[in-house]
């Protein structure tokens, strides 16, 4: 079985920083995309950021230029630098991997439980 844990939410004041990271852990092979999703309050479930396994990356409009998304293949870990940080922000952020678990042919996809991130003053 494959499980991925966030950390690093938090509540933040308007134009301040945080940094989520996601471990991936348990039968892994390989991990393909990773990426960062968010749901605000009362909203579907939008996409934040992806990474592929060679490091290319792409953001939501809303986000370019003030988060980086990043990842560490040794450590099986994605990361998300949050810069900047406005209200419009406020939502639980999801982690998600595309992995391939030892032994297997296919890759599924996973995501972690959710963590808060809260921009407020």
């Amino acid at each position: 079985q494959v499980q991925l844990v966030e950390s690093g939410g938090g509540l933040v004041q308007p134009g301040g920083s945080l940094r989520l990271s996601c471990a991936a852990s348990g039968n892994i092979s390989t991990i393909n995309n990773m990426a960062w999703y968010r749901q605000p309050p009362g909203k579907l479930r939008e996409l934040v950021a992806t990474i592929t396994r060679g490091r290319t990356t792409n953001y939501a409009d809303s986000v370019k230029g003030r988060f980086t998304i990043s990842r560490d293949n040794a450590k099986n870990t994605v990361y998300l630098q949050m810069n900047s940080l406005k209200p419009e922000d406020t939502a639980v952020y999801y982690c998600y991997a595309s992995v391939r678990a030892i032994g297997r042919l296919v890759f599924l996809d996973y995501w972690g439980q959710g963590t808060q991130v809260t921009v407020s003053s």
